[in-house]
C-alpha cells in the first residue's frame, strides 16, 4: 500500500460512490458490497504501483469495473443453478420408491430387461466384475459395456418407478374336470 495515501481516508472518500457504481452494475446489495470490498483489497495489494496519485479515483473505478466483468465471465462459465430451476431435468422418482424397493422387486424388474442389458448389469452389480472384465466375458467393446450399463439402468429405473402387477403362472385346465 502507498505510504503517502491514508487507507482509511481513501475508503471514507470513495466508498459511497464505488458502492453506488457497483450496485448499478450488479443490481443486488451483497454482490455490490463484495465488489467494493474486492476493489479496496486490490488497492491494498497493488495501490503502491500507481505512479500518479491524482488518478486514485479512476484507478478504483476501473478496478471495480474489471472485477465486475471478471465475475460476470465466471458466472457465464460456471453458472449456479438453483435446484428449482433444474427440477425439470431431474428424473421422476416417486417419493415412496425407497420404501417399497426390496430385493424381490429389483430381481423381478431385472428379469424383465432384455438380455442385452440384463447381462452387463448382473455382472457389474451382482457379481462385482469391472468394465474390462465384462467386456471380455461378453466379448464386446468396453464402450458398449458402458453404454449398455447406462441404458440398462435407465430401463431398470423406469421399471422400478412403474412396476407391473405380479405375474401369475397360467393355469391349465385339468382333463375331465368340469368348469364350475
Amino acid at each position: 500500500m502507498r505510504s503517502d495515501v491514508d487507507f482509511e481516508r481513501l475508503v471514507l472518500e470513495h466508498h459511497e460512490a464505488l458502492y453506488r457504481f457497483a450496485r448499478s452494475m450488479t443490481r443486488n446489495e451483497p454482490d455490490a458490497r463484495d465488489l467494493v470490498q474486492e476493489t479496496f483489497l486490490r488497492w491494498a495489494q497493488r495501490g503502491h504501483q500507481l505512479s500518479d496519485i491524482s488518478k486514485v479515483k479512476s484507478w478504483l473505478f476501473t478496478t471495480l469495473y474489471r472485477e465486475s466483468a471478471a465475475k460476470a465471465r465466471r458466472a457465464v462459465r460456471f453458472p449456479h443453478d438453483s435446484i428449482e430451476s433444474a427440477e425439470l431435468e431431474l428424473p421422476e422418482i416417486p417419493s415412496d420408491a425407497p420404501n417399497r424397493t426390496d430385493g424381490s422387486l429389483i430381481v423381478d424388474a431385472l428379469s424383465q430387461l432384455d438380455d442385452t442389458f440384463r447381462a452387463p448389469i448382473a455382472l457389474f452389480y451382482l457379481e462385482d466384475y469391472s468394465y474390462p472384465e465384462i467386456a471380455e466375458i461378453l466379448e464386446i467393446p468396453l464402450g458398449t459395456v458402458k453404454s449398455r450399463l447406462a441404458r440398462g439402468i435407465a430401463h431398470l429405473q423406469r421399471a422400478l418407478a412403474n412396476p407391473s402387477p405380479p405375474r401369475t403362472p397360467p393355469t391349465t385346465p385339468t382333463h375331465g374336470a368340469s368348469p364350475s
